[in-house]
C-alpha cells in the first residue's frame, strides 16, 4: 500500500481558495447578496473567518476575487478557440460558450455584486470593476476579431453590443422561468457574423 501524496502549501492554499470563492457564489445564488454574510460564507467553506480573511482580507476582497475569477472562467471557455479559424466558427463559440457563462449560476452571483456595489454605507465593490469587466471581455473580443477588417471603435461597440444582449438575455432568465433562448442567440451570431464582415 503506498503512502498517500502530501499535496504542497501552494496546493492546500489554492484549493481554500477555491473553496471559499465557491462559497460566495453558492451563497448569493441561493440567498442573495443582501444575505450572504461573512459567517455564511466562512460556513460554507468550511473555514473561520479568520481564515477567509488571511487569504482575501475584508468581504470586499472576496467579492473582488470573486469578479477576477469570472473572467478568468469566461476567458478559459474561449481560450482554446483559434483567432485564425473560419470567421463563420469563431462567431458561432463566441456566441455559445458566451452563453454558457452569462447563463451559468456563476455569472448570476457576479450579476448580483455588480448590481449592489456601492449601494451599502460600507462600498465593499469599488465602481471600476463594471469598467474592468468590460475591458476584459474586449480583450477577449480583440483576440478572436481584431482581424475582421471592422474598424477597433466599431469592433468595441459590436462586442458592448454582443455582452450587453448576453446579459440581458441571463437577466430575463433571472427575472422569469428559464426558457429556450436559441431564436435570440441565432439572431446574435448572425448579426455578429454580418457586422464583422462574414
Amino acid at each position: 500500500m503506498s503512502a498517500p501524496v502530501r499535496r504542497t502549501q501552494a496546493e492546500r492554499t489554492a484549493e481554500t481558495r477555491r473553496r471559499i470563492l465557491d462559497a460566495v457564489v453558492e451563497s448569493i445564488a441561493e440567498l442573495g447578496f443582501q444575505r450572504t454574510t461573512a459567517m455564511e460564507i466562512a460556513k460554507r467553506a468550511g473555514v473561520t473567518w479568520g481564515a477567509v480573511q488571511h487569504h482575501f482580507g475584508a468581504k470586499g476582497g472576496i467579492l473582488e476575487a470573486v469578479l477576477e475569477d469570472t473572467f478568468e472562467r469566461f476567458e478559459a471557455r474561449l481560450g482554446d478557440v483559434a483567432a485564425d479559424a473560419p470567421l463563420a466558427r469563431r462567431v458561432a463559440l463566441f456566441v455559445e460558450r458566451g452563453w454558457e457563462h452569462f447563463a451559468s449560476p456563476h455569472f448570476r452571483s457576479t450579476f448580483e455584486i455588480l448590481l449592489h456595489h456601492g449601494k451599502g454605507e460600507d462600498e465593499e465593490v469599488p465602481p471600476h470593476w463594471q469598467e474592468k469587466i468590460f475591458r476584459d471581455f474586449d480583450r477577449v473580443f480583440e483576440r478572436l476579431f481584431s482581424n475582421s477588417g471592422l474598424p477597433r471603435r466599431e469592433r468595441a461597440a459590436l462586442h458592448q453590443f454582443a455582452v450587453a444582449e448576453l446579459m440581458g438575455l441571463a437577466a430575463l432568465e433571472m427575472l422569469d422561468q428559464p426558457r429556450p433562448r436559441a431564436a435570440q442567440l441565432a439572431l446574435l451570431e448572425r448579426t455578429l457574423l454580418r457586422e464583422l464582415g462574414g
